[in-house]
């Protein structure tokens, strides 16, 4: 049986962080590929034992996932910002926000992140310099 030569990917020196998030992430989609793979074992069976093992098993794949993610934004700052933005956005559009307010979220404020919260966005205008 073929089997995949385990030093295929080797390289012959260290990866740095960007080179080993960007292994990670195909890790990472091998993991969501099993989780889909089982779930469609589990959907085209009725036999309890496998239903049970194969849920164990995705349920595994599921928390591998996760900390590949997890790493993923330890290695790539840009990636975590992203993270942190999108948390927000995902929660705004969520809870209702109007478009303006999820859009609004990361922008501006010398690149740091502004409050999306209605109504707390204090944008510098030219008519608010005036005084």
């Amino acid at each position: 049986m073929p089997q995949t030569n385990p030093f295929h990917s080797m390289v012959p020196r260290k990866l740095t962080d960007s080179e080993l998030a960007r292994a990670i992430r195909l890790d990472m989609e091998a993991e969501l590929d099993a989780i889909n793979l089982y779930a469609a074992h589990i959907e085209a069976t009725d036999n309890a034992d496998a239903k049970a093992i194969l849920q164990h098993v995705m349920d595994e794949e599921r928390e591998h996932a996760a900390l590949f993610w997890e790493l993923i934004a330890k290695l790539d700052p840009a990636q975590a910002e992203h993270i942190k933005v999108m948390s927000e956005k995902f929660r705004l559009i969520t809870s209702g926000a109007s478009h303006e307010t999820v859009e609004a979220v990361g922008e501006g404020n010398g690149g740091r992140r502004m409050s999306a919260e209605p109504g707390l966005d204090k944008r510098l205008t030219v008519g608010s310099l005036r005084r």
